[in-house]
């Protein structure tokens, strides 16, 4: 089974960290153009990183190596990260709004409560809103929202066909008051996501 169909990580599918320790550096170099092609800047703040198995397995590594927790960690990060595989009928991402100033980035955050509500997918014009994930309230009472989310976007069979469809333009969009912006996702980063719909049959 190769990884692109593989929908969950297991304890026997996580290397000792002695022996991740010897591939780390390497491992980090290949996975650069697979992040590279499943990464999507919307607007000035906005990037989308487009998770699939090989990019939480590095994850769930690279938290066991710095932190060191052992199985018990683990099964922590597997309870965490899990969710964020693609079932085969849905994309899923990991959004986040990246300002280096700490004082611009307060004052944005503060403009940009339930962004994560005003997200979608156009697919050959037909929208599919992002469901956020439920774990904890991403926007605070006062308003502010988080600079971290984690979204998936749903697709039924006719949409999958359609997304497949070189001729359909395929766009992540955003609608929020405060920050209305868009990007067309094309070449290598259609053909990437592709491959996460590729085991639920149209």
């Amino acid at each position: 089974m190769t990884t692109a169909a593989k929908k969950q990580i297991t304890l026997e599918d996580l290397m000792p960290a002695h022996e991740y320790e010897k591939i780390r550096k390497d491992h980090k170099q290949k996975l650069i153009p697979v992040k590279k092609n499943r990464r999507l800047q919307v607007g000035p703040y906005a990037t989308f990183y487009f998770e699939n198995y090989d990019t939480m397995w590095a994850q769930i590594h690279e938290m066991l190596y710095i932190e060191k927790g052992g199985k018990e960690q683990a099964r922590d990060e597997l309870e965490a990260y899990n969710p964020l595989i693609p079932n085969g009928a849905e994309l899923v991402a990991t959004f986040m709004i990246e300002i280096d100033d700490p004082v611009r980035r307060d004052f944005i955050l503060r403009q940009l409560g339930h962004i994560e509500e005003k997200i979608y997918l156009s697919v050959g014009g037909e929208k599919i809103y992002a469901v956020p994930e439920q774990e904890v309230e991403r926007t605070t009472e006062d308003g502010k929202t988080s600079a971290i989310h984690f979204l998936h976007f749903p697709l039924n069979s006719g949409q999958i066909t359609a997304f497949r469809d070189v001729d359909n333009d395929i766009m992540l969009c955003i609608e929020h008051s405060q920050y209305g912006h868009m990007a067309v996702i094309s070449g290598e980063t259609r053909l990437s996501l592709a491959q996460d719909l590729d085991n639920c049959s149209p």
